[in-house]
C-alpha cells in the first residue's frame, strides 16, 4: 500500500473547508439575492443582479460538490425555470393593459407591505427576470461544467 501523499492529503483537506464553508455561504448569498431583488425597486439592482448572486451560490455547492449533487437541490430542472420567468416578466407587463393602462405600466397596491415595502407590477417584472436569470445562468454554466 502507498501512503498518501502530503498533496493528496492537502487537497482532501481543501475539499472538507470548501464543503463546509459552502454550507454556510449558501444560504447567506441566496439570503443577500432576495434583499438586491427587493432593494432593486428605490436603488440599483433588482431581479438581474439578485439572480446572479443566486446562480453564484448554486455554482459554489457545485464546486464544492457535484453537479449532480447541486442539481438534486432543485424539484426539477433550472431549464424549466426560464419559461415561468418570462411568462412571470409578461404577465407583469400584460396586467395593466386589462384595465385599460398603457403596456408597462407600473400599477402599485395602495398599502405598502411591512418587510417589503410598496408592491406593483415592477417587482412581479423584477421576479420574473430574477427567475429567468437563475435558470438560463445555471443552464449554460452547468452543461459547459458537464461537458469539459
Amino acid at each position: 500500500m502507498k501512503k498518501q501523499t502530503n498533496r493528496k492529503k492537502s487537497k482532501k483537506f481543501d475539499l472538507i473547508i470548501l464543503k463546509t464553508a459552502t454550507n454556510y455561504l449558501i444560504p447567506l448569498l441566496l439570503l443577500f439575492s432576495v434583499f438586491v431583488l427587493l432593494r432593486g425597486h428605490y436603488l440599483s439592482g433588482g431581479g438581474f443582479v439578485g439572480g446572479l448572486i443566486a446562480s453564484i451560490a448554486f455554482v459554489l455547492h457545485s464546486f464544492a460538490h457535484t453537479t449532480k449533487e447541486t442539481l438534486s437541490l432543485f424539484r426539477f430542472s433550472p431549464k424549466t425555470l426560464i419559461p415561468i420567468g418570462l411568462s412571470i416578466s409578461l404577465l407583469s407587463a400584460l396586467l395593466p393593459v386589462f384595465i385599460g393602462a398603457p403596456f408597462f405600466t407600473g400599477l402599485w397596491l395602495e398599502e405598502p407591505i411591512a418587510v417589503i415595502g410598496s408592491v406593483g407590477t415592477a417587482l412581479f417584472f423584477d421576479i420574473g427576470v430574477y427567475t429567468v436569470v437563475v435558470g438560463v445562468t445555471l443552464t449554460i454554466l452547468f452543461t459547459i461544467k458537464d461537458n469539459v
